[in-house]
């Protein structure tokens, strides 16, 4: 008789969660991110602050798509806690909404519930806090898809092994993203037209199988692109705040570069609504679309009042 396999047979709670703990996504493993503690459905985890996750070095508060991407995972962690860890799963859609911005040099954690599974849909929804989970930076919901793709993420091999890329930015004092380290590290420029451009790269890998984009990656680099086309198109000098954020997935993040591209859907005097799209090899054929809202700065939205 041959010997059942991880593919077949379900693994007692605690190896299921020390497996997932183990093999996660590419992102997830550089990044630092840890889970902290298990429970059947339930997900406590924790991201170091590094100066890499940066959004604005002037303030040294993290990109919001570091909180994005750690949501994005702790709630697939979640997802996987409730079911026995082998089926893939893929990101339908994210809601993001900022409560406040992290503090600077604390490490930010997250406690993901997913509280219903359907045959094919798992529901999410999560929170991101520093010190307190009754003080949250950010709640977020998901929806995830069960069986995403054949792929076994308890079973199957890893892709290159160990040989991880580290997690930091290239300097770029002159660039675009001078003052941004995670935008660097994510290897975002402007191209053609105006495009962003996001190339594809190790460091932003989900399933190391496939290989697949991580969700959160492709997110952030959606909140990315809205934040240089809302401050370019309005001509603001400073960097609009995030106030929340709907992320939604079409299509697998390929091994290829992402393009996205924004537009301002309404202005207010102290609110701007837009919405983004991201593609590969055809704009017709977006992989992500969000839609989200940018609250201006007080002295931005006091000067525009004056005009």
């Amino acid at each position: 008789m041959s010997r059942p396999s991880k593919r077949d047979t379900a693994l007692p709670f605690d190896e299921l969660a020390e497996a997932i703990r183990r093999r996660r996504s590419t992102y997830g493993h550089i990044s630092g991110l840890q889970l902290d503690r298990a429970a059947p459905a339930e997900a406590w985890s924790s991201l170091p602050y590094r100066p890499v996750f940066v959004g604005d070095t002037q303030t040294g508060v993290l990109h919001g798509g570091v909180v994005t991407a750690m949501l994005d995972e702790s709630c697939g962690l979640a997802v996987q806690l409730a079911l026995d860890g082998t089926r893939a799963i893929a990101t339908l859609d994210l809601r993001i909404d900022y409560q406040k911005p992290a503090t600077p040099g604390l490490a930010i954690r997250a406690h993901s519930l997913c509280y219903r599974v359907t045959r094919s849909i798992a529901f999410v929804r999560s929170t991101a806090y520093q010190e307190s989970e009754d003080d949250p930076v950010a709640t977020a919901t998901a929806c995830f898809m069960l069986g995403a793709n054949r792929t076994n993420m308890l079973a199957d091999t890893r892709l290159n092994g160990d040989e991880l890329p580290a997690c930091e930015a290239p300097d770029d004092a002159t660039g675009p993203f001078a003052n941004s380290p995670f935008a660097r590290f994510l290897g975002i420029r402007i191209g053609e037209d105006d495009r962003l451009v996001m190339p594809f790269s190790q460091k932003i890998i989900g399933n190391p199988i496939l290989p697949a984009i991580h969700g959160g990656m492709t997110g952030a680099f959606l909140e990315t692109a809205a934040l240089v086309g809302v401050t370019r198109e309005l001509g603001v000098p400073g960097r609009p705040k995030p106030i929340g954020l709907t992320i939604n997935y079409l299509r697998s993040g390929r091994a290829l570069d992402s393009f996205a591209r924004v537009s301002i859907v309404k202005q207010g005097r102290r609110v701007v609504a837009f919405e983004a799209q991201a593609w590969q090899d055809d704009p017709a054929k977006p992989i992500a679309s969000a839609f989200g809202h940018f609250m201006l700065r007080q002295a931005v939205a006091q000067r525009r009042l004056s005009v």
